[in-house]
């Protein structure tokens, strides 16, 4: 004769909500009654199609590509920044005037080059006539075609070193036409973004290339994520990665291949959606979530609708005696709620709450001695 072993816990239950049932393995009968008075409510498995599969810690960067140094083409004395830390600029602004002596050198050469090639070009032309009138031997035209593109070449250059000073091709014609030259230089923004930092200070005598702006283009941005090295197999290239309390997103595009030997963990990166940009601030450290499409079946519940025994995870489906205790694998967690998949089509009814008066049910009553 089988004797069933009620637990002392499990006595105290039944007699507060005054109902019999009983428990096979995996079966528990209950009335609806004895249903109420557990508090147990009923819910849907809500099928998902993506799952969490790792929360870690990242930092929001600027990419290298989007980011530059503005410095002083030429030495000189700052008179003027027009920009402030945090201001908006487009391509071409003026961000610094500088008085420069060196750029007035710069201009005198390009004048003179420019002067000396007026004449190897009238000459260049004169000789052309005269060896199709057969009046000079080749030899003498051979000669002056070479100074003349030796001349050309000379001009080019002196024009090139002004535009690398920072001259533009307006500025460089308006030399070219008034000979009026001037040390006034003007720095220029490379590309449209946001003053991130200010070196220069106005009034000061700088050398050539001393940095006066860091200035970035924040339409694209990346998070480098830290993942633990023994977690980097369940992480592909393609994952998306959602931030903690927002509806920013992104999407992993590198996996680093090399491992920080300060906290073992390996550089992931992932490029933030266009849209989502504006909401963050380069430097941030954020909590991210990465999550991978469903190649299986799986079902969003609430935590609270999760038995644990013996280091294995159960719910509680309902049917016409009462529920059906069912294993589950648990594959991500979101806050309060789990991630699982099993055999399920998805219409199931299962246990929501209550779920702890029901693992006492199932176990105090399903023990034998």
């Amino acid at each position: 004769m089988k004797i069933f072993f009620v637990h002392p816990a499990m006595v105290l239950l039944l007699s507060l909500a005054s109902f019999s049932s009983y428990a096979t393995e995996n079966i528990i009968q209950i009335s609806q009654e004895n249903l109420n008075n557990l508090g147990v409510k009923l819910g849907k498995l809500e099928p998902v199609t993506q799952i969490p599969v790792l929360s870690a810690p990242a930092n929001v960067v600027i990419p290298p590509t989007q980011e530059y140094i503005v410095s002083a083409s030429q030495a000189g004395l700052i008179n003027k920044l027009n920009v402030a830390i945090g201001d908006k600029v487009v391509k071409g602004q003026i961000l610094a005037q500088l008085n420069s002596p060196d750029l007035l050198t710069l201009q005198r050469e390009y004048l003179k080059a420019g002067s000396a090639l007026q004449l190897a070009t009238a000459t260049y032309q004169r000789d052309k006539k005269l060896l199709e009138e057969g009046v000079i031997a080749d030899r003498r035209w051979q000669e002056t075609r070479i100074e003349y593109n030796s001349f050309v070449s000379e001009a080019s250059e002196q024009k090139q070193l002004l535009e690398i000073a920072g001259m533009t091709s307006g500025e460089i014609a308006l030399l070219a036409k008034t000979h009026r030259l001037t040390s006034q230089l003007n720095v220029r923004a490379p590309i449209a973004g946001v003053i991130m930092d200010r070196v220069a200070v106005a009034g000061t005598r700088i050398d050539m290339l001393a940095p006066l702006y860091r200035i970035a283009n924040l339409d694209e941005l990346w998070l480098e994520i830290a993942i633990p090295q023994e977690r980097m197999s369940s992480i592909r290239i393609g994952d998306r990665v959602l931030i903690e309390n927002s509806e920013v997103s992104a999407k992993i595009s590198l996996l680093g291949q090399s491992v920080n030997p300060e906290n073992q963990t390996i550089l992931a990166r992932a490029v933030v959606a266009m849209k989502d940009t504006a909401s963050l601030r380069a430097g941030q450290r954020l909590n991210t979530r990465i999550i991978q499409p469903s190649d299986k079946a799986a079902f969003k519940i609430p935590n609270t609708a999760i038995a644990q025994n013996e280091g294995k995870a159960f719910i509680f489906i309902r049917n016409q005696q009462g529920f059906s205790v069912t294993p589950i694998t648990v594959v991500g967690k979101q806050d309060d709620e789990s991630i699982i998949s099993g055999e399920f089509t998805g219409n199931e009814e299962i246990a929501v709450k209550g779920a702890v008066a029901l693992k006492a049910n199932w176990l105090g009553l399903g023990s034998e001695e």
